[in-house]
């Protein structure tokens, strides 16, 4: 059987790079060909976050950062079809993400926008590879959040025949996929959601104090104590008591948010980092328990799922469930996002919907993305 190839790239709301995987769906199952990550530019990074909150020129620096962007994603593309030795016209279809620094879904005019900035049409010149991008915005248009996307490909990937499985999805903003078995009568939907923060706010405080990007293996928010009146104000926000369908990012969860929470008093920083760790750990342990009640699995991926830590405390939270990293569930916890993105992909090109009305609250099925040819 011939290979039916696509590359996934995604750069999430944690800002620390690209991650992409050149993908076989031949045998009607997703197999990995190939993985590559590469960090962002130091003045990319910054550009990118700076652009998620108002700013000075917004436009132009939005575009040209699109530019770097499509850079940054080309090389990674480059380097998968160097390790594999593929051609590039072996390969159907890039699917691209973009990054997101605008998410107000259903605000302002009852339709609203989400804004993920990119330019495809660059990357697949630099490639010469067909690009599908914009993945959101068709959902949006349908009445939807149009995030999550993900718990799709959560179910082709991580169902099971006769258990309900949970998958969170631990990026900047951690989301959660509910998959009821497939064997289940009629009537059952897959649900999700983004529960809240994921590694954003660890990671700002992080490189704040420590001047590093993240916390590795969650230590430095293991050596510090919680904060039980700082982590009530935390989880106060009136995000968390939402019911989904609902989404969120930066333009909720960020530094200015943070500060307000903090407000005046004295913390050690340590104490602080841990009690982001146990925002994160309780929010999603809150939503697993609401929403996820007969899940007795909760597969990690995501750079979070590398936080041991973190790990720990949604396995106290969450007792009688096994918490366990992607790794031994099809793929590894880094891959996962970028896989469902080439799923996306081909979703796209096959004219195949991609979202999930149950998950985002849109009117319908829909095909998400646009194709931009090389």
């Amino acid at each position: 059987m011939a290979a039916e190839l696509f590359i996934g790239l995604m750069s999430g709301t944690s800002l620390d790079g690209v991650d992409g995987v050149l993908a076989d769906f031949s045998n009607g199952r997703i197999a990995v060909q190939a993985y590559a990550t590469a960090q962002f530019p130091v003045s990319l990074r910054a550009e990118l976050l700076a652009l998620n909150t108002p700013g000075d020129n917004e436009l132009h620096r939005a575009a040209l950062a699109g530019n770097g962007l499509a850079r940054a994603y080309a090389g990674v593309v480059h380097q998968l079809l160097a390790d594999s030795g593929t051609p590039p016209d072996a390969v159907t279809a890039i699917g691209a993400h973009g990054q997101t620094v605008r998410h107000r879904p259903i605000e302002f005019d009852e339709v609203g926008y989400t804004l993920q900035i990119n330019n495809p049409s660059l990357l697949a010149e630099l490639t010469g590879i067909d690009v599908v991008g914009d993945f959101r915005s068709r959902d949006l248009a349908a009445g939807g959040q149009g995030a999550p996307l993900v718990p799709a490909f959560h179910r082709a990937l991580f169902a099971r025949a006769d258990e309900t499985v949970a998958v969170l999805n631990i990026g900047g903003i951690s989301n959660l996929s509910l998959l009821p078995a497939t064997n289940a009568p009629d009537g059952a939907i897959v649900r999700g959601f983004d529960c809240g923060p994921g590694n954003a706010l660890m990671d700002h405080w992080c490189q704040t104090y420590l001047g590093q990007p993240f916390d590795r293996g969650g230590q430095w928010a293991a050596s510090g104590q919680v904060l039980p009146d700082l982590l009530a104000r935390l989880l106060a926000d009136p995000y968390f008591s939402k019911a989904p369908p609902k989404s969120t990012g930066r333009d909720l969860f960020n530094p200015t948010w943070l500060a307000a929470q903090l407000g005046t008093a004295t913390m050690a920083p340590a104490d602080v980092q841990a009690t982001l760790t146990e925002l994160t750990a309780h929010a999603c342990a809150a939503d697993v328990h609401c929403y996820g009640k007969d899940s007795k699995l909760l597969i990690v991926c995501g750079g979070g799922a590398l936080n041991d830590h973190l790990l720990e405390r949604l396995r106290a939270l969450l007792p009688g469930v096994e918490v366990a990293a992607s790794n031994d569930h099809g793929l590894p916890p880094q891959q996962v996002e970028a896989a469902a993105f080439a799923w996306l992909a081909r979703a796209t090109v096959r004219r195949e919907p991609g979202n999930l009305a149950s998950v985002t609250g849109a009117h319908g099925a829909r095909v998400l993305g646009a194709i931009y040819p090389a």
